[in-house]
């Protein structure tokens, strides 16, 4: 679980362009498999992706700023209808990108509240040995 988190446009766009879009990927490994971790949030406003969430109520998940590839996020090809498929222990599930996590790196997703409690209780707090990608 994280303890802080920027989101929402205004946020996510100043950073990018304080921060530059160098650390982004050219492309989104769409199918691409890979291993990491998981945590949740239960953030409410607005998401990355300019749109409403309530990750308490909502299947939706939150990625590194590695895979956003434009300084503004509305814009970007994650919220243009790229999932990410999550399994673990047997279990997998299909949630939207709707949000940017800033403290994950590029194998971190940050689960809502929801998508989380499908594999683990929230006192869980971290999923080690997750594996996932994105998807159309």
């Amino acid at each position: 679980m994280r303890l802080a988190r920027w989101s929402g446009v205004l946020t996510a766009a100043v950073v990018g362009l304080a921060f530059g879009s160098g650390t982004a990927h050219a492309d989104i490994p769409i199918g691409q498999p890979m291993s990491g971790k998981a945590t949740y949030y239960n953030d409410k406003g607005y998401g990355a992706c300019g749109t409403l969430i309530d990750a308490s109520s909502q299947d939706l998940v939150a990625v590194s700023p590695a895979w956003w590839t434009t300084a503004n996020p509305n814009n970007d090809p994650l919220c243009k209808g790229i999932s990410v498929q999550v399994t673990y222990q047997g279990k997998t599930i299909r949630i939207p990108v709707r949000d940017k996590c800033l403290s994950c790196d590029s194998t971190h997703i940050d689960l809502s509240q929801t998508a989380f409690r499908k594999f683990a209780p929230l006192d869980v707090g971290v999923i080690n040995g997750i594996t996932w990608k994105f998807v159309k």
